[in-house]
C-alpha cells in the first residue's frame, strides 16, 4: 500500500507532462473500456441479451470466490486497490479481446493447414495456452518494470498473476454460460445447460485459469528478489512454460481425450498441483510474517514505533483486533489511520530487508516514515476527540 507522496516526489511529478499525468491514464481507460464493451457486445450477437445476462449472473459466483482468496493472500503486505482493479480489468478486456482475435486467427490457420474442423482444436490446445498466459503474464511483468520498488517476491507476483486470470476467466465464463444457456436453456436430463456448465466451470475448475497464470507470477516473484542475473530471465520463462503446459494439458484432455482422461488429469494431476501451490503461498505468507517480526526491534530502536506495538504488528489477528478497536473507540477514520500505519510497517520492513542500495530506495523510505509519522498523528488526534467529545 502506498502512501502520499515525498515533497520532492510530488515536485518530480508535477514537472512531468500532463500528457503523461493525466491523458496516458485517461486513455488508457477509453482503451480498456471500449475493449469490454466490443467483447459485451460480440457476446450478445452470439447468444443473445438474455443469455449474456444469465451467463454474467453465473460467472459471478466463481469470480467471487476467486478474488475472495487472493485478496486473503494479499493481507500481510495489500497491494494498491487501484492496480489490482487494472489487473482484473486487464484480464477481462484487454487480454480477452487480444486473446479472442488472434486465437480466431489460429483457428482459420488450423482449418486451412490440418482441415475443415481441426483448427479449433489447434487453437485450443496450442494457441490458447501459448497466447492466454502471455496476456496473463504481460501485466505482472508490466508491474515489476514499473513498480519495481514495490514488488516484494512471490506473493506480490501470484496475487497479480491471480486477478489478471480471475479478469479473463470471468469474461471467458460469461459466454460460455451464455452459450450453454442459449444452447440448452437451463438443462435437463438429456441436455447440459448452463447448470451443467456452472458445475464444471464454476464448481469443479474456478481456480484453473488463475493456476496456470499463478505459475508464471511466482516465477516473475522469484525474478523480483533473485541476486542472479540468469535467475531474473529463467525463473519468468520456466513459469511461463510450466503454466502453458498445464493449460494445453487440459485443454487437450477436455477436447481429446474423453471423459477419463479429463478425470484422470483433473484428480491425479490439476488436484495436486492446486493444493502444492496453495501450500507454497502460505509458506509465502509465512515468510512475510516473519520478515516483518524480525524488523519490529529495529524499528523500536530508531524510534520508528512504539515498544508497546511490536506484538500487535506481528500478527494478522493483532493488527486486526487494533483496528477494530480504533473503529470502535474512535471511528471509521481513525481505523483506516491505524491500517495505513500497519501497511507502512510492513513496507518499511520489506524495504530494510531488502537494503537501501539505489537512491529511490532512500527516498521511498523518507515517503514511507512521512506516511507513518503523519497515519499515527491523524489516528492519536482522532482518539483524543473522541475522548474528550
Amino acid at each position: 500500500m502506498s502512501g502520499p507522496p515525498s515533497t520532492a516526489t510530488t515536485l518530480d511529478r508535477g514537472r512531468r507532462p500532463r500528457r503523461i499525468t493525466v491523458l496516458l491514464p485517461v486513455l488508457g481507460l477509453i482503451a480498456v473500456a471500449l475493449c469490454g464493451l466490443f467483447l459485451f457486445g460480440l457476446a450478445t450477437a452470439r447468444v443473445g441479451v438474455l443469455a449474456v445476462g444469465i451467463g454474467t449472473l453465473a460467472a459471478l459466483v466463481p469470480v467471487a470466490v476467486v478474488v475472495a482468496t487472493f485478496l486473503w493472500v494479499d493481507r500481510w503486505e495489500p497491494e494498491p486497490a487501484k492496480l489490482l482493479l487494472l489487473a482484473f480489468a486487464w484480464g477481462a478486456c484487454v487480454a480477452a479481446i487480444a486473446a479472442l482475435l488472434i486465437n480466431s486467427t489460429a483457428e482459420a490457420v488450423g482449418d486451412l493447414l490440418l482441415g475443415s474442423g481441426q483448427g479449433s482444436t489447434f487453437s485450443a490446445v496450442v494457441s490458447a495456452p501459448i497466447v492466454e498466459e502471455a496476456l496473463k503474464g504481460a501485466f505482472v511483468l508490466l508491474i515489476l518494470w514499473r513498480r519495481t520498488s514495490e514488488f516484494d517476491g512471490v506473493v506480490d507476483g501470484v496475487v497479480y498473476a491471480g486477478f489478471s486470470a480471475a479478469g479473463f476467466a470471468f469474461m471467458e465464463n460469461i459466454y460460455y454460460f451464455g452459450r450453454a444457456f442459449a444452447d440448452h436453456g437451463f438443462g435437463n436430463g438429456q441436455n447440459a445447460g448452463v447448470l451443467a456448465a456452472f458445475f464444471l466451470r464454476g464448481v469443479l475448475s474456478p481456480f484453473t485459469h488463475p493456476l496456470f497464470a499463478v505459475l508464471t507470477g511466482i516465477g516473475i516473484g522469484v525474478a523480483a528478489i533473485t541476486a542472479s542475473k540468469v535467475m531474473r530471465i529463467l525463473a519468468p520463462l520456466g513459469g511461463y512454460v510450466a503454466a502453458v503446459c498445464l493449460h494445453a494439458l487440459w485443454n487437450g484432455a477436455a477436447l481429446i481425450g474423453g471423459s477419463k482422461t479429463f478425470l484422470t488429469v483433473y484428480f491425479l494431476i490439476m488436484v495436486p498441483l492446486f493444493i502444492g501451490v496453495f501450500y507454497l503461498v502460505v509458506l509465502q505468507r509465512r515468510r512475510e510474517q516473519r520478515i516483518v517480526a524480525a524488523a519490529l526491534p529495529k524499528m523500536v530502536a530508531n524510534r520508528w514505533i512504539a515498544p508497546s506495538e511490536v506484538d500487535l504488528l506481528a500478527s494478522l489477528p493483532g493488527r486486526r483486533d487494533w483496528r477494530r478497536q480504533a473503529r470502535r473507540e474512535s471511528g471509521k477514520r481513525a481505523a483506516k489511520a491505524v491500517g495505513l500505519y500497519q501497511a507502512s510497517v510492513t513496507e518499511l520492513a520489506f524495504l530494510y530487508r531488502r537494503g537501501l542500495r539505489t537512491e529511490d530506495d532512500r527516498e521511498r523510505q523518507a515517503e514511507l516514515l512521512a506516511t507513518l509519522k503523519a497515519a499515527r498523528a491523524e489516528a492519536v488526534r482522532l482518539a483524543e476527540t473522541a475522548r474528550s467529545g
